[in-house]
């Protein structure tokens, strides 16, 4: 700590690289200290209006006097309040009845610490979906702009990482954005479903309510109603504990956790790619690679893509846990752990959006290496349109086959022991059995016969599946994302 008088060394303290290096200022800030409190403070002016205009003894001028008060947060104030009180809550009515004393008898009344802790939870919850919704179908957009582009390029197919039959760089890009895609929907089922956790009292039974409106139990949910529509929420959960239900950060999370997957594998995808030199992240003019082979190249947005996702994927083992063991109403052992994974998942999952839209912006594809593979690969591949051909023009497909099998091994003999190139089509052209389809073998090779429907799917899948889930975010297309690290 620093002496009296002398300003503290913030970088002798530790700061979480998830908002000191990498997030973005929205969503950092929705996870703020400013934020939480300023929306306690709205929360408390909600119940009190409510209250008032279902007959309780509240004034205009307090109402006034709260409105006027809830951005003006004593923060000194309310940690020398809470170092006394140990109660995060009750620090923070007292810093807030202290500007605002014609209001203080009325501050927090009727009210649980989860009055304002948990529908504060969930707002934030809320405005993170909102925050991250926009920044998935950014990537989308421009990975379906890069789908569109490449749809009918051919490229080497890939199962178990072992040559296959091909595809295109274009229908590649789609099995990505269909993942994402599935995301896009999960997170705005999972934002559409919250709801507010209302005006419950201490156990969820309402009973503080109910005495102050004197039994009248319709006053009593018409007061959960109002407030629950003035904090933008359609519905609230109608039982609570003292919580809300600790399995809704569960399903929170597990869409998070689903979106890191995707995220993962994709990035995955690209690192592979770059090790085949056939497509690239962006690489700046002066960006270094490594501080020792000075020729390094290395995809380090999607390493880090990767990185972050694990982190991301692991932190819905917390909310597990935590709602297995929410003994009746609530346990306290919930509170901590709350604090740093719910953050962390939002922030991550935000860093991770931020990161793959830069690169689906500037991803570079290198035509000639992905021609050159298929070379490499297509001989083999063009076998059975080889065989097929024969037997048209008179031939036997066994003597066919076997002339083809003693040729093709020949042939991998040479890429394999001798490290030459595929050289299986010289072998066929200079075999007296294949003059018929001499001719024909230009024709048979064209990468373009090999791609089956690839161009007219991506083009399907792009107008009928992401077009349409995309349209509510059109206004949010705009603006590159430079990345500040």
């Amino acid at each position: 700590m620093a002496a009296p008088g002398e300003k503290e060394d913030v970088m002798a303290r530790y700061r979480s690289p998830l908002v000191s290096r990498y997030a973005s200022a929205e969503m950092a800030y929705n996870f703020s200290e400013r934020k939480k409190f300023g929306t306690w403070r709205r929360l408390w002016l909600y119940l009190a209006e409510a209250e008032k205009s279902l007959g309780l003894l509240i004034t205009d001028e307090q109402i006034r006097e709260m409105e006027a008060n809830l951005d003006n947060i004593d923060f000194k104030m309310a940690a020398e309040e809470e170092k006394k009180l140990r109660h995060d809550v009750m620090a923070h009515v007292h810093t807030f009845a202290h500007c605002c004393p014609k209001a203080a008898a009325i501050i927090h009344l009727g009210a649980t610490s989860c009055y304002v802790g948990d529908n504060t939870d969930l707002i934030v919850l809320r405005d993170g979906f909102n925050l991250l919704l926009p920044k998935l179908a950014r990537v989308i957009s421009r990975l379906a702009n890069f789908a569109e582009k490449y749809a009918d390029m051919p490229a080497l197919g890939f199962t178990h990482y072992q040559p296959a039959q091909l595809t295109t760089v274009g229908k590649r890009c789609c099995l990505w954005i269909q993942d994402l895609c599935m995301d896009l929907q999960n997170l705005e089922r999972a934002r559409d479903d919250l709801r507010f956790r209302g005006v419950k009292g201490t156990t969820g039974t309402q009973a503080s309510f109910l005495q102050l409106f004197e039994g009248d139990h319709s006053k009593v949910e018409e007061l959960d109603r109002l407030v629950t529509a003035k904090a933008g929420f359609k519905r609230a959960y109608m039982v609570t504990g003292q919580t809300y239900s600790r399995k809704v950060d569960i399903g929170v999370l597990a869409v998070l956790a689903s979106l890191g997957a995707s995220i993962h594998k994709i990035c995955t995808d690209i690192r592979l790619l770059a090790n085949l030199k056939e497509i690239e992240e962006p690489f700046e003019k002066d960006q270094i690679g490594s501080s020792a082979m000075p020729y390094k190249r290395n995809p380090m947005r999607s390493e880090r893509c990767c990185s972050l996702a694990r982190h991301l994927m692991t932190l819905v083992m917390d909310p597990l846990q935590t709602a297995a063991v929410q003994w009746f109403e609530r346990t306290l052992d919930d509170s901590a752990n709350r604090r740093v994974c719910l953050a962390e998942a939002f922030l991550t999952a935000d860093i991770i959006l931020s990161t793959l839209q830069n690169v689906s912006e500037g991803l570079v594809v290198y035509p000639k290496v992905i021609e050159r593979r298929i070379r490499q690969e297509l001989p083999f591949m063009a076998t059975e349109n080889i065989i097929m051909a024969m037997v048209k023009a008179g031939g036997n497909r066994q003597d066919c086959h076997e002339k083809i099998r003693v040729l093709s091994q020949q042939a991998a003999a040479v890429v394999k022991q001798e490290g030459g190139d595929n050289d299986f089509i010289a072998r066929v052209c200079a075999d007296p059995y294949f003059s018929p389809i001499h001719k024909q073998l230009d024709s048979l090779l064209d990468p373009s016969s090999f791609i089956g429907r690839a161009p007219q799917q991506v083009a399907k899948f792009l107008k009928e599946e992401v077009q349409p889930v995309l349209i509510p975010y059109q206004s949010e297309m705009g603006g590159k994302i430079e990345l500040a690290l």
